[in-house]
């Protein structure tokens, strides 16, 4: 069975349900993750930082996201190229910086994490692993839990189409479809695995052709449409929310970056594709179709520019001016809390000075 289209999938129009100020607040945020994100680029270009990766093209489903789930309620495992979903649900550029430079207030691991694997726990952003597809069976697993608290929640994770050849992706379907879970799994289709193209990972169309095999609806849609990728998260938020069961998500989006800083896609990406592809750009898109609704002036885009530009030079200063972690905290957090890894840990004498001697004395140290 073909994955559904998107006027097969919704049941109404969220996207026109927006009003302006949050279709504004929605243009922001995508311009602030791509000045961000470009100032990455820039800082790693510089050799100021160790290594980037990038959601530069892929703004609009992720964006999506971050507006149809409920910050702080929903369980959101992002992919790690999801900068500007996890700024949507809560992040700040401080938050990002802090990461990106490994500094110890960092509020993904401390500095212990390389960059771009958010987490914020009070956001319910849950950290992914190194390791691709991790992130699906333990969203899947948090989404059993809603099911059997009887909560309103929904747990979603994002991963990219390269990641669905692993078995994680496979299992963790299985069991959202078997157990009718408040489950949603986002495929960030660029069409590239690093350096494998869509042809040589899969002998469907797309990742969405296999929901049926799970029990799910399967839907594609244009993830470089901020308005398409918003009516197709919402409906399968809507569905999850009121015990309809899990959707697989297949947004057709464009990475207009090399897979991370260490990749030359050079040797792997024709040039005129690469080309064609930027026409696909979604923030242009989106700038494009407020300003032809009256709701964006040349004027308003330039402030918000700059305004987006000083709070990204606030924040780098101020992680630049951030402590860094001492190096006998790198094994805080390695084993279970109180166990006896943790408490002889703890015991040893180090160099930099006295360790918290217990996880609430870490806790309360803003640790």
């Amino acid at each position: 069975m073909t994955a559904l289209t998107l006027n097969e999938f919704i049941t109404r129009d969220y996207a026109a349900e927006l009003p302006p100020d949050e279709l504004l607040r929605a243009h922001r945020l995508m311009l602030l993750a791509r000045k961000l994100d470009e100032r990455c680029w820039i800082l790693h270009r510089q050799g100021k930082i160790a290594f980037h990766i990038s959601g530069i093209g892929q703004e609009a489903c992720q964006l999506a996201v971050g507006m149809a789930l409920r910050p702080g309620r929903d369980y959101y495992f992002p992919h790690y190229r999801d900068l500007v979903t996890v700024l949507a649900l809560g992040m700040t550029p401080l938050d990002i910086f802090l990461s990106t430079y490994g500094k110890a207030d960092d509020p993904s691991s401390h500095g212990r994490q390389m960059p771009n694997h958010y987490n914020l726990a009070a956001q319910r952003i849950v950290s992914i692993s190194s390791p691709t597809a991790t992130q699906v069976p333990q969203c899947a697993g948090v989404a059993f839990a809603i099911k059997l608290r009887g909560e309103q929640k929904v747990a979603m994770c994002a991963l990219g189409e390269g990641a669905t050849s692993q078995g994680d992706w496979h299992e963790g379907l299985n069991w959202a479809g078997i157990h009718r879970l408040p489950f949603i799994c986002l495929v960030e289709n660029n069409h590239y695995a690093i350096s494998v193209p869509l042809d040589k990972q899969m002998a469907v169309a797309g990742p969405a052709e296999r929901a049926y095999g799970y029990g799910m609806p399967g839907v594609v849609y244009d993830g470089n449409d901020f308005f398409a990728s918003y009516n197709a998260t919402r409906e399968a938020v809507e569905r999850a929310r009121r015990g309809d069961g899990p959707t697989l998500l297949e947004a057709r989006t464009t990475r207009l970056t090399a897979h991370s800083s260490d990749d030359d896609d050079r040797t792997y990406r024709d040039r005129a594709e690469l080309e064609a592809q930027k026409q696909r750009d979604p923030l242009p898109l989106f700038t494009q179709a407020l300003v032809s609704r009256g709701l964006l002036s040349q004027a308003a885009l330039h402030a918000t520019e700059a305004e987006v530009l000083a709070e990204i030079d606030e924040a780098q200063t101020a992680a630049l001016a951030a402590a860094y972690p001492q190096p006998e905290e790198t094994l805080l957090g390695v084993f279970v809390a109180d166990s006896v890894g943790d408490r002889a840990v703890r015991a040893w004498c180090w160099p930099g000075g006295r360790l918290p001697q217990s996880p609430a004395e870490e806790h309360a140290d803003g640790r």
